[in-house]
């Protein structure tokens, strides 16, 4: 039983937004020079999808003093990469427990905690969901203006069955508070909860809405994309890609868009040459993030090659995904 199927964004802007570098920026400052440097290094190796570099410099940390739950925090992020969900649960309680008034370490465990969820037994899944639930809404209360938090909590309110704490009715009075905070996430989240009413119309014009809206539109048009995939609406969607390749293109914060677009022509099973062409792009690009890590990335573009009937290059690039995280499974077991 899956108690929150998307707890880390994939389906609402899957880019870490300004306002998270800023903050993390500050978080950084307030480390002594030399652990400061450590710490940006191992964001930048996160951020790049260097996962064995970032695990690398993290075990060269010391075990206390100032960045220790910056660290942590670090940590649990490397690992929800890996989809190593009880390593990344336990990295981001110990973040928790050293600061517990840090919004974004509460964000995170909560993230944790839904993806554990996802993979855990029914009785598991259930007392998960609930703490996630708890994690989320601690994250909004002592960040009422993070839009990551708000968009990820009422994510779960519309998600999640009444037996962990969902509701539509706490969704809809989240996207009330993010009219003032991110508004093209407010219009997406409101699609959602028209899509789960079975409200199509709304929905579209809504997910529609958001990318009017967005500074950013390369971002809200490959959700549009998914909303056409599941509806089967096959040329809105190829349109609905192609504008995204375009804004993406002219647009280095939403990079991310290529990663999402391909990935959501892949679960459609259409044009694996735009969906290649999309990856290309996204690891060329200098904006990458760990919200598409780049092994991650080359494993995809791998299994399209190989659908190509381009073994020589699958292989290189399964080989690249694992140079960059030697134990992520999914490349391990892949087989071409």
């Amino acid at each position: 039983m899956k108690i929150f199927s998307n707890p880390i964004c994939h389906i609402q802007l899957a880019v870490l937004t300004l306002a998270w570098a800023s903050t993390q920026a500050l978080s950084f400052a307030a480390q002594a020079p030399g652990q400061r440097e450590q710490l940006q290094r191992i964001d930048a190796a996160l951020q790049a999808g260097e996962a064995d570099k970032a695990i690398g410099e993290l075990g060269a940390l010391p075990q206390d003093g100032a960045g220790i739950a910056e660290a942590q925090n670090l940590a649990c992020r490397v690992h929800v990469m890996l989809h190593h969900w009880d390593a990344a649960v336990e990295d981001c309680q110990r973040a928790v427990q050293l600061d517990r008034k840090n919004a974004r370490y509460h964000l995170w465990l909560a993230r944790a905690y839904g993806e554990k969820a996802d993979h855990a037994s029914f009785l598991s899944a259930y007392s998960l969901g609930k703490m996630a639930r708890e994690e989320f809404e601690q994250a909004a209360r002592l960040d009422p203006r993070d839009a990551d938090a708000l968009a990820d909590l009422g994510d779960f309110y519309q998600q999640a069955p009444g037996i962990v704490g969902g509701g539509v009715d706490k969704a809809e009075q989240v996207a009330q508070q993010l009219d003032s905070v991110d508004a093209a996430r407010a219009h997406q989240l409101r699609a959602r909860i028209a899509e789960g009413r079975s409200d199509y119309g709304t929905a579209e014009r809504e997910f529609k809405a958001a990318i009017t809206v967005s500074a950013h539109p390369a971002l809200h048009w490959t959700t549009l994309a998914s909303f056409f995939r599941r509806r089967q609406r096959w040329q809105d969607l190829d349109l609905a890609i192609h504008n995204a390749f375009t804004a993406a293109s002219r647009d280095k914060h939403a990079t991310i868009a290529f990663y999402d677009g391909a990935g959501v022509l892949t679960e459609a099973k259409r044009d694996p040459i735009l969906a290649a062409k999309l990856l290309v792009a996204y690891l060329a690009s200098d904006t990458r993030t760990e919200e598409g890590p780049s092994f991650e990335a080359h494993l995809r573009l791998a299994w399209l090659m190989h659908q190509l009937g381009d073994q020589p290059t699958a292989q290189r690039e399964r080989a690249t995904a694992l140079a960059l995280a030697h134990d992520y499974k999914p490349a391990l077991e892949a087989k071409f």
